[in-house]
């Protein structure tokens, strides 16, 4: 019998040349696990859980929609860090009684925090 177990994958883009820029952000800044490897597309892969984010150089702008969630126990601590890193919060809201907040990478792509119940 096949067991499967889940796994998505969200994928951000970013101009041509910043791929290495991104790197920086997210392993650094969002401190998120890469996979090593030769990846598809020359896109850099990270873990976030059992989700892997896939950021991919292209022409166009980011996509709207789609976009990563950081489930994080302590939702005051995590803005407060990551405007320490000079990150802006865009805005803040409760849903279905869950805190959350928003913010962008260094190029535009939309990613959101959400209290941990």
């Amino acid at each position: 019998m096949i067991q499967f177990l889940r796994l998505d994958h969200v994928t951000q883009m970013v101009p041509f040349g910043k791929k290495e820029e991104a790197k920086t952000f997210y392993k650094e800044v969002l401190l998120l696990e890469e996979i090593p490897g030769n990846h598809p597309r020359g896109a850099i892969w990270f873990k976030i859980g059992n989700i892997q984010l896939h950021i991919v150089e292209e022409e166009q702008g980011p996509p709207s929609g789609r976009h990563p969630a950081f489930e994080v126990k302590d939702l005051e601590a995590a803005k407060a860090y990551l405007e320490s890193k000079g990150i802006e919060i865009s805005y803040s809201s409760v849903i279905e009684g869950r805190s959350r907040c928003f913010f962008r990478d260094p190029f535009g792509n939309r990613i959101e925090l959400l209290e941990f119940l």
